[in-house]
């Protein structure tokens, strides 16, 4: 039995089977309100080591992410090609029309010839145009019937075919919907991005991905700030006492060493760099976490109505 210690696990690199290139296991979100704090934090992130970076159109922090990468890049300490960047396509663009200029508007801001990934930010239209939570007299979100995510899909694995966008995923997902692109796809989606921690384990999903060769993206790996509180779990508590790590490094190492990629935000950066500083945990750790935690909580709404749990309403 192995004692958690310093080793190369925050460096774990996960390749899909389509052959696009590596994501890290552990990658940067940029879902962070405050523009000024989005680019120090990304900044910070960059130079602690994280390698990978994960942004919206929907966020609206695509713009400092890139003037975040531009100020390191140019530095001369890391390199474009060492860092996977990722954003969205979001629900107002899902028209194959729209998909195109939607991507472009990203590499721009983002200051990028190429993205390593872009993913459809959720299955759900929206009505096409510029507001981007389209609600009717009633306060009711107005979907898109005329487009199907199997019409958006196609759109985008155009990129791909242009050769500025590397791998192409979905987000926010159930497995059904997985399946259902996966079985029509010509370029198969090398990331499924859904929220996914020790209250959430999303099993089903993590062996449908592994057998098909695509990489699950937790986002979400902490639980969220509101109850339940997944770092203040008795198990994840002991097993951090025992090890002589934090909780919130016990849960990313968990979702690491279980296979799948994830995804922390923090404008902190005593906190960027305790969530760089994952561990490999004992495999009875692992199993406590498996077997012990029964609890089973979604915090995030998102996968139902397309609507983004996390980020504040007219925003």
């Amino acid at each position: 039995m192995m004692e958690a210690e310093t080793d190369n696990l925050c460096h774990t690199r996960l390749a899909p089977g389509n052959g696009s290139g590596a994501i890290p296991a552990l990658g940067f979100g940029t879902l962070i309100p405050d523009p000024i704090a989005t680019k120090t934090a990304t900044k910070a992130a960059l130079e602690t080591g994280f390698r990978g970076l994960d942004t919206a159109e929907r966020y609206r922090t695509e713009r400092e992410v890139g003037e975040a990468m531009k100020e390191v890049f140019k530095a001369g300490k890391i390199k474009r090609e060492e860092v996977f960047v990722a954003t969205k396509l979001w629900n107002t663009n899902h028209r194959p029309e729209r998909v195109k200029p939607a991507f472009e508007a990203s590499l721009k801001k983002l200051q990028l010839d190429y993205l390593d990934l872009y993913l459809i930010h959720t299955p759900f239209a929206f009505q096409p145009g510029d507001v981007q939570d389209p609600r009717d007299a009633n306060g009711n979100v107005i979907y898109d019937t005329g487009v199907s995510l199997l019409d958006t899909w196609r759109a985008v694995e155009k990129l791909v075919d242009e050769g500025r966008c590397k791998a192409i995923g979905l987000s926010d997902v159930g497995l059904e919907k997985v399946k259902e692109i996966y079985e029509a796809a010509t370029i198969k989606p090398a990331v499924v991005h859904a929220e996914s921690h020790p209250y959430l384990p999303e099993w089903e999903l993590l062996g449908y991905c592994r057998k098909k060769g695509i990489v699950l993206q937790a986002f979400a790996p902490l639980g969220h700030s509101g109850e339940p509180n997944l770092l203040a779990d008795s198990v994840i508590t002991a097993i951090a006492n025992r090890v002589g790590k934090t909780p919130a490094q016990v849960a990313l190492a968990w979702a690491i060493q279980r296979g799948t990629a994830v995804l922390t935000t923090s404008k902190t950066p005593s906190r960027i760099k305790e969530n760089f500083d994952v561990s490999t945990l004992p495999e009875d750790a692992m199993r406590e976490i498996n077997e012990g935690i029964k609890l089973r909580v979604r915090f995030n709404p998102v996968v139902k109505t397309g609507v983004p749990g996390f980020i504040p309403r007219g925003k």
